[in-house]
């Protein structure tokens, strides 16, 4: 476990289910090649705060890593749906543009 991570897992014991500690952690596990937890975290803070919009680029691009396309594909449609709701501008394109390239790729 890194310093970072232990740093971040006790900041969310003091902030319990803060979605940017809970974004911080899954992202720190990713660099650690930890993809299995990365996305349990990812999935974890995708049920505790389903507008926190930037969840579902890395989440995608996680999945896409894992060779679950489909999963993937189903990731960048959710997000889209809720940069819209939002009025996101900046994810709703950053999300299609991963959509329409793993689209290429299928």
């Amino acid at each position: 476990m890194t310093d970072r991570l232990q740093r971040l897992l006790e900041f969310l014991e003091e902030q319990k289910d803060d979605s940017f500690i809970l974004f911080a952690i899954a992202k720190e596990y990713e660099s650690m090649e930890e993809y299995e937890k990365a996305e349990e975290r990812y999935m974890y803070l995708k049920s505790l705060d389903p507008k926190y919009v930037g969840l579902y680029y890395h989440l995608g691009q996680l999945q896409e890593e894992l060779q679950k396309p489909e999963d993937a594909m189903a990731t960048y449609n959710e997000g889209i749906a809720i940069a819209k709701e939002i009025k996101d501008h900046h994810a709703l394109s950053e999300l299609q543009g991963v959509k329409v390239n793993l689209e290429l790729e299928l």
